[in-house]
């Protein structure tokens, strides 16, 4: 029984420190301003091809930029989200985000709208866990 309680012990504080991990490498705070890497939150969220990860940089419960990561959609059409659609979030309340519409780009409507979902996943982590 001893040798049952232990392990339990064991494999709960093994638990905690995975759970630490990765909630370290989903959110970090950097001279006031929140990273939200959504590499993990979005694994599921597609665009036109595959994933779009992205940060998002928070600092007094505002957006300040969206920085898209390296991902797999065309170049063409992710080069424009990132000029036309992620500037407009800069600036923006996080409480404001879910009742603000922005117009997706033009031919990249897919990876546009994943985007979205996957800053609103970032911001939700966000207000959970800041």
């Amino acid at each position: 029984m001893k040798k049952v309680l232990i392990a339990l012990l064991i494999f709960n504080f093994q638990f905690s420190i995975i759970n630490l991990a990765n909630a370290d490498e989903v959110m970090k705070k950097e001279n006031g301003v929140y990273i939200v890497n959504t590499t993990t939150l979005g694994k599921k969220v597609r665009g036109y091809v595959a994933d779009t990860p992205l940060k998002i940089y928070i600092e007094k419960d505002k957006i300040v930029k969206v920085e898209a990561l390296k991902n797999q959609e065309t170049p063409k059409h992710n080069a424009k989200v990132k000029k036309l659609y992620l500037t407009k979030y800069e600036g923006m309340k996080v409480k404001d985000f879910k009742n603000q519409k922005v117009d997706a780009v033009t031919g990249a409507t897919f990876t546009s709208d994943a985007m979205r979902k996957t800053i609103e996943l970032g911001l939700d982590y966000y207000k959970k866990h800041k």
